[in-house]
């Protein structure tokens, strides 16, 4: 009897347990409409699931040293919630200058208030309006932050969605894509020359891109790169966070070519119990998420290392996971797909030179 429930019964439990996980991972409360959806679901739970196993196996590795920091200058978009709200508290343990860029300034600044006592806040801690997927927006902020700051040493391109519901911007750009990548692309562009001012040549500045373990599925549909033809939420998730990798990529190899003292990284800040699964099926148990994800203070340590860590100094251009180095799509190897693609938004923004000011 006991043979038979090993032989027979165990892998039936096994596989069970296996589907409940797929089936709670799904990037979307509605089931795949055909063979290209049922696919592209299956490799994103996959990845899914195996970026949960990861994060259990490597858990410690995930741990990011602070230290104080006093005069330097961070700008993150979000913050306000989740991971970006654990990152926040970070950067103030480092005695940094924080400016967050929120779609709601008064209501972010209240749910920072309930986490965050204000004697920390005070003086370190300031807020400006963004849309990250509006390119108005994004030009407007950007001018404020030039105002006040001539040097920014860190830049967090950290606001993003996930397997939303189709909808253009008012630019005509597919939202996630508008809001994960293009969006960071404008005001990484806008606020290059601080970025670069703040650098030295031991202590280089630093501009993260929240990716995500899915870009390993992802690939650039050029014909329908904003889903005219056709759509399915968790393709364009996974297209806009492997924009993010490619952006990284071709970025630091254009930093180097001007002999700037500034590096990028693109970082999995790991699977996280957050408001980013709000389309997903994970919601549908509310206890789901809190026992297998990460939490967002756990999920804060990789963005906050790719941040400051001296360890990584000099060495831009890289994809992170729990605090380490990691694989990344093949696609990033190739210059010349990294470069098309940076050429293709430059064009889609009507950006000249990248980083510098018109006529420059």
């Amino acid at each position: 009897m006991l043979f038979f429930l090993v032989v027979y019964v165990g892998p039936v439990v096994a596989a069970g347990v296996g589907l409940a996980l797929l089936y709670f991972m799904k990037s979307s409360k509605e089931m795949p409409r055909n063979w290209d959806e049922f696919l592209t679901e299956a490799w994103f739970q996959y990845h899914g699931v195996r970026g949960l196993a990861e994060d259990r196996i490597n858990s410690r590795y995930n741990v990011v040293e602070l230290f104080k920091q006093p005069g330097r200058v961070a700008v993150m978009t979000g913050g306000n919630r989740g991971i970006g709200l654990k990152i926040v508290e970070k950067l103030l343990d480092c005695d940094m200058t924080v400016v967050l860029g929120v779609r709601n300034v008064e209501s972010s600044r209240r749910s920072v208030a309930k986490e965050i006592p204000v004697d920390k806040t005070a003086g370190k801690l300031f807020f400006e309006q963004l849309d990250v997927g509006t390119m108005s927006s994004v030009r407007k902020f950007a001018a404020e932050i030039k105002k006040k700051y001539h040097k920014i040493h860190i830049l967090i391109n950290n606001a993003g969605i996930m397997a939303a519901p189709f909808a253009l911007t008012d630019d005509g750009f597919e939202s996630q894509m508008a809001i994960n990548y293009i969006g960071h692309f404008l005001l990484t562009h806008l606020l290059l020359p601080e970025i670069v001012a703040a650098g030295e040549a031991d202590q280089h500045s630093r501009i993260v891109n929240v990716s995500s373990c899915v870009h390993l599925m992802g690939d650039i549909d050029y014909e329908n790169f904003h889903g005219a033809k056709s759509y399915y939420g968790a393709t364009h998730y996974n297209q806009s966070k492997l924009a993010q990798i490619l952006f990284t990529k071709h970025l630091q190899t254009l930093l180097d070519s001007r002999g700037a003292p500034c590096q990028v990284h693109a970082v999995h800040p790991g699977v996280v119990d957050t408001d980013l699964f709000v389309h997903s099926s994970s919601t549908v148990i509310p206890w789901f998420k809190k026992a297998l994800f990460k939490n967002p203070e756990q999920g804060s340590r990789t963005v906050v290392f790719a941040a400051i860590s001296p360890k990584l100094e000099g060495k831009g251009g890289s994809y992170l996971s729990n605090c380490r180095l990691h694989r990344t799509h093949a696609m990033a190897k190739d210059k010349a797909a990294c470069q098309k693609l940076f050429d293709y938004t430059r064009e889609m923004l009507k950006i000249e030179d990248f980083g510098r000011p018109q006529g420059h």
